[in-house]
C-alpha cells in the first residue's frame, strides 16, 4: 500500500523569514493605521477639551507602560506565543468596545488597544532579535516599513472617511485586522523563540533587569532617541487633528495629512540607501534637526492654519527617516542574553512618550493654544539632534554596509518601532 508522506513544511517548520515578519507588520499597520486618526476625533467629540484628552492619554500611557514592563516577567510563567496571541485578541476587544462610542467605553477601548500594542510589540521585538542577525537590522527596518506602508498610508484617511459614513466601520476593520495578525503569527510557528541562556531562578521582581540597562550608556542613549522620535509622532497624530478642527478645518484634515505623510514609507529603500552612503549618525542627526525645525515653524503664529499643517507634514517626512535609522543605536548594542528583557525596555519608549507628550501638552495648554504643543515637540526633537552628536561617526557601518547586505540572506529581518502607537 502506498505510504503517504507528511509534507516537509508540516514536519519541520521553516525558519521565520523576512516575508513572514513583514506580513505580520503589515497586518498590524492596518489594525492600528485605520484607527490612528479616528481616536483623536472620537475623543474630541466626547470631551470637547484638548486638556482633558491629554489627561486621558497620560493615564493610559502610565497603564500601558506598566503592562509593557511586566511582559518579560509574565513570559517566565506563560509561553511567549500565548502572550502575543492574547495581545491580538485584546486589541480586537478594545476596537469593538470603542465602536460603541460611549465616552468611558471609548477610554476603555483606547486603553486595551494601547496595552495590546505594547504586549505584541515586546514579543515581536524578542522574536526578531532571536531570528535576525545584527548585520540585517538596517535592511530589516526598511522592509518592515515598506510592507507597512499601505496600511499607514491608506488607513488614516480611510478611517476618518468610514467614520463619517458609519462610525463603527473603522473599528470593525481594525478588529478583523488584529485577528488576522493572530492567524499569521500562528502560521509562522514562531513558538517561544530561541533560548540563549536560562537563569536558575526568576528575579525577585519583574524590574530587576533595569540595573543592566542603566549600566549601558549606549542603550540609554538609543532608548532616548526612540522616546523623542515617538513624542514627535504623538504631537503629529493626536494634536494635528485637534488643531485642524479648532481652527475651522475639516475633520478629515488630520487623516488626509497623516496618509500623505505616510506615503513617504514607500521611499524607505531610498532612505536606507542614504544611510548606507552616509552613516547612522548623520542620518539620525538629519532626521532630528529638520523635523525639529519644521515643528518649531509650525508652532509660530501664521494666521493661516494650512501653513502649520504643511510644516508638520514636511516634518513628518524626517520622522519617517528616524523610523528607519533611529532605532539602530539601541538595537546594535543589545546583547543576545538580554533579548527579551531589553526588548521590553526598548518597547517602553512608546508608553513613556505616551506619558511624556500628553503630560507636557497638558501643562502647555494651560497657557497657550494647541500650536504651543508643536513648539514643545520641536524643541525636544532639536534637543535629540544635540544628543546625537555623541554617536560614534562609524556606528553600524560594518553591519549595514551595502556589501554586507548583499551577502545577507534575503529571507530574514524585521523589528523596532512602528510609527507612533
Amino acid at each position: 500500500m502506498h505510504e503517504r508522506r507528511i509534507p516537509e513544511w508540516l514536519r519541520h517548520a521553516p525558519a521565520p523569514g523576512v516575508r513572514g515578519f513583514a506580513v505580520l507588520a503589515g497586518a498590524e499597520a492596518i489594525a492600528r493605521g485605520i484607527l490612528i486618526s479616528v481616536f483623536p476625533l472620537v475623543m474630541y467629540r466626547a470631551f470637547k477639551d484638548a486638556a482633558i484628552i491629554s489627561e486621558v492619554y497620560f493615564i493610559i500611557g502610565l497603564i500601558s507602560l506598566f503592562v509593557g514592563l511586566l511582559v518579560p516577567y509574565l513570559i517566565r510563567f506563560v509561553p511567549r506565543r500565548w502572550v502575543y496571541v492574547f495581545g491580538t485578541l485584546m486589541f480586537s476587544a478594545g476596537a469593538l468596545l470603542a465602536s460603541l462610542e460611549l465616552p468611558y467605553l471609548v477610554i476603555a477601548g483606547l486603553g486595551l488597544t494601547t496595552s495590546a500594542t505594547v504586549m505584541t510589540f515586546v514579543c515581536f521585538n524578542a522574536y526578531v532579535l532571536d531570528y535576525v542577525s545584527k548585520v540585517e537590522l538596517g535592511q530589516l527596518e526598511t522592509s518592515r516599513l515598506f510592507y507597512s506602508a499601505l496600511g499607514w498610508t491608506v488607513g488614516p484617511v480611510l478611517g476618518v472617511f468610514l467614520y463619517s459614513w458609519w462610525p463603527p466601520a473603522p473599528f470593525l476593520i481594525s478588529a478583523v485586522a488584529a485577528f488576522v495578525m493572530m492567524i499569521v503569527f500562528l502560521v509562522m510557528r514562531l513558538g517561544n523563540g530561541k533560548l540563549i541562556t536560562k537563569s536558575r531562578a526568576a528575579p525577585a521582581n519583574p524590574f530587576a533587569f533595569f540595573q543592566r540597562f542603566f549600566k549601558q550608556p549606549r542603550l540609554i542613549t538609543g532608548w532616548l532617541f526612540a522616546v523623542i522620535r515617538s513624542c514627535g509622532w504623538w504631537v503629529y497624530v493626536v494634536y494635528l487633528p485637534i488643531y485642524a478642527v479648532k481652527n475651522g478645518l475639516d475633520e478629515q484634515t488630520g487623516g488626509i495629512a497623516l496618509s500623505i505623510s505616510n506615503g513617504a514609507l514607500f521611499l524607505t529603500p531610498l532612505m536606507l540607501r542614504f544611510m548606507q552612503r552616509s552613516s547612522v549618525r548623520t542620518t539620525v542627526r538629519t532626521g532630528f534637526l529638520l523635523s525639529g525645525l519644521l515643528f518649531l515653524l509650525a508652532g509660530l503664529p501664521h494666521g493661516t492654519p494650512l501653513v502649520a499643517v504643511t510644516c508638520l507634514m514636511m516634518g513628518s517626512f524626517f520622522l519617517i527617516l528616524l523610523d528607519v535609522s533611529g532605532g539602530l543605536p539601541f538595537l546594535l548594542a543589545v546583547k543576545p542574553s538580554e533579548r527579551t528583557e531589553m526588548s521590553a525596555i526598548y518597547s517602553s519608549f512608546r508608553d513613556v512618550s505616551g506619558i511624556l507628550t500628553p503630560g507636557v501638552a497638558w501643562l502647555v495648554l494651560l497657557v497657550t493654544p494647541v500650536s504651543g504643543v508643536f513648539i514643545a515637540g520641536g524643541a525636544g526633537l532639536v534637543g535629540a539632534w544635540v544628543l546625537a552628536n555623541k554617536l560614534h561617526p562609524r556606528l553600524g557601518q560594518a553591519r549595514i554596509s551595502i556589501e554586507g547586505l548583499a551577502r545577507a540572506p534575503v529571507d530574514a529581518r524585521a523589528n523596532d518601532a512602528a510609527q507612533f502607537g
